[in-house]
């Protein structure tokens, strides 16, 4: 059964400590949860306030139904991150068979 996963690398740079990054990767991490079905995490806890990186993860039986679902996903982050403004760096998309 494949597995998907998206990394995405994000760019906060108006927060000015760890409390204005957790809310920005918190609400980007609650609404992805709240309109998709998949996982969703901060991954490696690094110092600089203005950079996170968040992973998402989706399992299903179709390997197209998960590349469409994860270009949906990365069309909502990258509207998410604006509305909050971010900036998506960069993002990475692997499916696992």
């Amino acid at each position: 059964m494949p597995i998907a996963t998206l990394t995405v690398e994000i760019a906060i740079e108006h927060a000015q400590s760890l409390k204005d990054r957790r809310q920005v990767v918190r609400s980007i991490k609650d609404k992805l949860r709240h309109g998709f079905n998949i996982s969703v995490a901060e991954l490696d806890e690094t110092p600089m306030w203005n950079r996170a990186t968040i992973g998402i993860a989706a399992i299903h039986s179709s390997r197209d139904y998960l590349q469409g679902q994860l270009h949906e996903v990365e069309e909502a982050v990258n509207r998410l991150a604006v509305g909050l403004g971010a900036i998506v760096l960069d993002t990475q998309t692997d499916i696992l068979d």
